[in-house]
């Protein structure tokens, strides 16, 4: 057992090295090196640099913080977010690689963020301080592409500034709800608001003190087209009637992924995203990119 760990140890180690190797393209690359771009290699450093200069020197500091953190909580996932954390990202802020997955900012094509993403995963922290983190990242999408002027004010500004996070409300318990079209709860309006009514579980994200929003998927008609009867809506998380049942477990380990009862839950009628019927549209959208993101 000892042998096996160590093993894996020392791979994960040498691939970390590999990874960050400026001079180095990826072994993914090599087909497609006529197709990267002088910025891939720009932007690239730039992570790189990030990484080695500012995240793996504060990785013990960040430990001891995420400590102190956990002795106030009665479980790990009710842990607030460590304090370096916002001077990680006022430094990404500074590198100009803060909110690296919006095209936008990085310059890059879904190929070259591909390997980006890549060194993200494999230094988690650095991910979390270029606020590229899910169910975050798609989430700004679905509000940058398709919400409002206010509720772009209210919820994505604050995003992306890292002031708060969010969760994405879709699965289901008894449903294959990978495919939208069986999503069974309801959004129901009545005058000037929706009321919201849905059993929701494997919602990543949902439990830490940061996550202020859901972006909740659920159907507003049973009749006419299927794949114009679902909807998406802003629900506040500490809106009357949600409740945070439980995190669910993988193998036993408890884990950042809520089930989540909402029980006559009413919001503004502001608060549907693009509009009745559109959210398996919407989905298609968010669902895509989130394949590359993470």
């Amino acid at each position: 057992k000892y042998l096996r760990c160590s093993n894996r140890t020392h791979r994960r180690s040498a691939m970390s090295v590999q990874a960050l190797d400026k001079e180095a393209i990826p072994d993914g690359l090599r087909p497609f090196r006529d197709r990267l771009t002088p910025r891939f290699l720009e932007a690239r450093s730039q992570v790189i640099d990030f990484i080695t200069q500012d995240v793996i020197p504060a990785v013990p500091e960040f430990q001891k913080q995420r400590q102190a953190e956990l002795d106030k909580v009665s479980h790990q996932i009710w842990a607030a977010e460590p304090p370096i954390v916002k001077d990680l990202r006022k430094k990404a802020q500074g590198r100009k690689i803060y909110n690296f997955f919006l095209p936008e900012v990085s310059g890059l094509s879904v190929l070259e963020y591909a390997p980006i993403g890549e060194l993200l995963g494999a230094f988690p922290l650095a991910n979390l301080a270029m606020n590229c983190t899910a169910p975050d990242t798609g989430n700004m999408e679905v509000l940058e592409k398709y919400g409002t002027p206010e509720q772009k004010e209210q919820w994505l500004k604050p995003l992306l500034a890292g002031q708060i996070r969010s969760a994405f409300a879709m699965t289901e318990p008894g449903v294959a709800s990978s495919d939208a079209t069986n999503i069974s709860s309801r959004i129901d309006r009545e005058g000037d608001e929706y009321v919201i009514n849905g059993h929701k579980w494997w919602i990543s994200g949902a439990c830490r003190p940061e996550c202020k929003v859901f972006i909740f998927l659920g159907r507003t008609s049973f009749e006419g087209a299927l794949h114009r009867q679902q909807s998406m809506i802003l629900v506040p998380r500490d809106a009357p009637g949600v409740q945070i049942i439980r995190p669910m477990a993988v193998f036993g380990h408890e884990h950042d992924h809520a089930e989540i009862v909402f029980d006559n839950v009413r919001v503004p009628a502001t608060n549907m995203i693009l509009g009745e019927g559109r959210g398996f549209e919407i989905a298609q959208g968010r669902l895509g990119p989130g394949r590359i993101h993470h």
